[in-house]
C-alpha cells in the first residue's frame, strides 16, 4: 500500500474546504434549531465534544450534537439500537445523521473530511502497529465506505451477546480492512460516490453506483450476521 499522494490530499482539501464552508452557511439555521431542540427537551449542553484521534494518530476535539443524556458517554464507548442513554431527539438525529452536522466545522478547520474512516476514540487507531498505521494518513471523515457498509451497526450491536467483544474482534478488523483498501483505491470521483451514495442512497442503487464503489450492502450484511452467530455461539 503506498500513502496518500500530495496531489490527491491538496484536491480532497480543498473541495472539503469549500463544501464545508458552503454547507455551514447554507444548514446554519437548521443546526440552530436542532440545538435549541436539544437543549430544551433534556438537560445539558446542545453540543457533544469529544477527543478523537486525527490525521498522523494526533488527537483533536470532535464537535457533535448531544444524542445522549448527561454523563451517558461515561458508562462506555460501544453504543447499541437500543441503548436507554439515548435520548428520544437524540435517536431521531442518530437516524438521519444530524448529529453529525457540526462535524463540519472539524471539516473546515482541517481536522476531518468529508469522506474517510470516521474518527475513533483513544485505544483504537492510536494503538494500530505495522501497515495498519497507514490508515492514518487519511483525515478522518464524516462519511466513507465502512461508515456505508456498517450503516446498520448499532442495530448489529444489539445483537451481540458481547458486543464490546464483537466490535473489538469482528467490526473494528473489517473497518480497518475496509480503509486501507480506500486509502489504495480512494480518488476524488470515488469520494464524490460515497458522498452521494450517504446522501441519496436510492440514486447510488438504481444507477448501480453501489457496485461500482463496492458497496454490496446485502452480501456484507449476510457476512457480518454470519460472524455474529460465530460470535454468539462462542460466547
Amino acid at each position: 500500500m503506498t500513502p496518500m499522494s500530495t496531489q490527491r490530499f491538496l484536491v480532497k482539501r480543498l473541495f472539503d474546504v469549500s463544501a464545508a464552508f458552503a454547507g455551514l452557511l447554507l444548514l446554519a439555521p437548521v443546526m440552530a434549531l436542532v440545538a435549541v431542540v436539544v437543549r430544551s427537551t433534556s438537560p445539558g449542553p446542545a453540543l457533544f465534544v469529544q477527543t478523537r484521534i486525527g490525521r498522523h494518530g494526533r488527537p483533536f476535539r470532535c464537535f457533535k450534537f448531544r444524542t445522549m443524556r448527561l454523563g451517558g458517554h461515561e458508562l462506555g464507548t460501544i453504543t447499541t439500537a437500543s441503548d436507554s442513554r439515548i435520548t428520544p431527539v437524540g435517536r431521531v438525529l442518530r437516524n438521519w445523521k444530524l448529529d453529525e452536522l457540526p462535524q463540519l466545522w472539524n471539516v473546515f478547520t482541517g481536522r476531518m473530511a468529508f469522506v474517510g474512516p470516521r474518527p475513533d476514540v483513544p485505544g483504537y487507531a492510536d494503538k494500530l502497529q505495522g501497515d495498519d498505521r497507514q490508515v492514518l494518513e487519511l483525515l478522518p471523515g464524516i462519511t466513507g465506505p465502512a461508515t456505508l457498509l456498517f450503516r446498520d451497526e448499532e442495530s448489529l450491536l444489539a445483537l451481540a451477546g458481547d458486543p464490546k467483544a464483537f466490535n473489538d474482534q469482528v467490526i473494528y478488523p473489517e473497518k480497518l480492512r475496509i480503509n486501507r483498501e480506500y486509502l489504495r483505491t480512494g480518488s476524488f470521483w470515488r469520494d464524490i460516490g460515497f458522498i452521494v451514495a450517504t446522501v441519496v442512497p436510492g440514486v447510488t442503487k438504481r444507477t448501480g453506483l453501489d457496485q461500482r464503489l463496492g458497496l454490496d450492502y446485502k452480501a456484507f450484511s449476510q457476512r457480518m450476521k454470519d460472524s455474529l452467530g460465530a460470535s454468539n455461539e462462542a460466547f
